[in-house]
């Protein structure tokens, strides 16, 4: 016998806690949610003017 024989052998009793569509159902799931989080924070910056912007302003401003 060759080792990918047995290893198949060994594999074919292995039982799942649950169906194995359920770890994709759990997986799309967890994508999603972080999806979601990351498409609200899409406008963060665009809020928030970054430090050396209104730095380099005030030093146009002054000369």
């Amino acid at each position: 016998m060759s080792l990918v024989t047995i290893l198949a052998e060994e594999a074919q009793h292995v039982a799942l806690p649950m169906p194995a569509v359920a770890y994709g159902v759990i997986a799309f799931a967890i994508f999603g949610l972080l999806g979601f989080i990351v498409f609200s924070f899409r406008d963060v910056y665009h809020r928030h003017s970054p430090v050396g912007v209104e730095a380099a302003a005030e030093s146009r401003h002054e000369v």
